[in-house]
């Protein structure tokens, strides 16, 4: 059968996301070999062209505002600094990391308190990053205030089984509720609602982690997680939103958010 594919290339300084027209061959229904698994096949979306990173009438109305319109990267800068990190491109109306490293993350320009933040991400076979929020400019990287919703290729990390450190988690503090993710190559779509000390995680229209910062038994899973010995995490009451540049190839669309 006839599918479109974004197949990430590499050059000598981007992974390059280019679209072809393919005929896809499954192994089992035509025989033969192993399958090339040499790169990652980025499904097409259905969403139309005209749909992404635009708001809807009712959307302006109710609040929401854009993160990202497909053109530019204004509402963002590199952590602690006034410039974007090299190996952000904009690709296929994405927000693209192409060569991730060390002080490619990402924070909004604004800060927030209470809000509720949409958004796509896409990553590669292997692909890791996060979303990240009250996040300050206080310490050398963002996960040292702001925790992490994980975004992740679970079947590429511990054979796919669920833990605290799979995609849709509070990153080493808290398991998702079920594996709503879908495999690499393809658009998931998060919601992360945080009002006060109330936080939820939703994946691909399901909730998948909710949790209250500041309280007793918050302290107690962050002290047993990786995050015991730093004392600011999770404790900021405003912030920027933070994505991870630093890990894998990563992309983000339809960022979109609205104060509470």
């Amino acid at each position: 059968m006839y599918k479109l594919y974004l197949i990430p290339v590499m050059t000598s300084r981007f992974l390059i996301f280019t679209s072809v027209l393919a005929i896809v061959c499954f192994v089992s229904a035509c025989g033969g070999g192993e399958a090339d698994v040499s790169q990652t096949e980025y499904e097409a979306t259905e969403t139309p062209e005209s749909t992404l990173n635009t708001l809807t009438d009712s959307e302006i109305a109710d609040g929401w505002v854009s993160l990202f319109d497909g053109t530019n990267m204004d509402a963002w800068r590199g952590y602690k600094v006034e410039t974007m990190p090299e190996g952000w491109v904009i690709e296929n109306d994405a927000m693209v990391m192409n060569s991730p490293d060390h002080g490619g993350d990402l924070v909004t320009r604004d800060t927030y308190t209470n809000f509720e933040l949409k958004l796509e991400w896409l990553v590669p076979q292997g692909g890791n990053s996060g979303i990240m929020f009250h996040v300050t400019e206080d310490h050398g990287a963002p996960w040292a205030t702001g925790p992490e919703m994980q975004i992740l290729d679970n079947e590429a990390f511990e054979g796919g089984s669920m833990g605290k450190n799979s995609s849709g988690s509070n990153y080493d503090v808290h398991a998702p509720m079920v594996d709503v993710s879908k495999p690499a190559g393809e658009w998931n779509s998060v919601h992360l609602i945080v009002n006060g000390p109330h936080v939820e995680h939703w994946m691909n229209g399901q909730k998948v982690v909710e949790y209250e910062l500041w309280t007793d038994e918050w302290r107690e899973v962050v002290n047993g997680s990786k995050w015991k010995d730093h004392p600011d995490y999770g404790m900021r009451e405003s912030g920027h939103i933070a994505v991870q540049g630093d890990h894998s190839p990563v992309a983000f669309r339809n960022l979109k958010i609205k104060t509470l």
